[in-house]
């Protein structure tokens, strides 16, 4: 089976789980491994199946990822992604339906997989000159918290169930 891995990672979280995928399945059989580029399309066509990384941005999938999605016809894909906010399963099943739409019809959605990722500490502090404003606010609470909890994501439990997702959608029924 050949397949290509095509990400687009603000952080590094995504970058990470593409990697894994690449240790999954191994080199051997990968047609294109990296970011979005000019040219993907033609680079891509080979593979049987697209694994897609995006990182979100208020609840949507990076730009450059949806593009990419927009060029696919007839293809089976995988989607991946991260999530500072968040870590719930429904919300990460929300991201994903959203994404998915961006996929044009005829494309086959072969599996999909989501966890939390890190934030730059650039948001916290942005969190913090929000609770100084206004320190009773337990939404601007909830979301510290959040921020402090995702620090140590995408971890080993995430890529477990990145393998366990990946391996369902290369060898359904297994």
């Amino acid at each position: 089976m050949k397949y290509a891995v095509v990400y687009e990672s603000a952080t590094g979280n995504t970058k990470m789980l593409a990697d894994e995928i690449i240790n999954i399945l191994g080199d051997a059989e990968c047609v294109y491994f990296g970011t979005v580029e000019e040219n993907i399309r033609n680079m891509t066509k080979e593979a049987d199946i697209v694994f897609i990384g995006f990182w979100t941005d208020k609840g949507e999938c990076s730009v450059g990822a949806a593009q990419y999605m927009e060029t696919l016809r007839d293809r089976d894909v995988f989607l991946f992604g991260t999530a500072g906010f968040g870590g719930s399963p429904q919300y990460f099943s929300q991201i994903l339906r959203r994404v998915s739409g961006c996929l044009p019809e005829g494309n086959t959605l072969a599996g999909t997989y989501m966890c939390q990722g890190k934030m730059p500490q650039s948001v916290r502090k942005r969190y913090e000159a929000m609770q100084e404003k206004n320190p009773q606010d337990e939404k601007v609470k909830m979301m510290i918290e959040n921020y402090d909890r995702a620090q140590t994501h995408p971890d080993e439990e995430d890529l477990i169930h990145l393998r366990e997702a990946v391996a369902e959608a290369v060898r359904p029924g297994i």
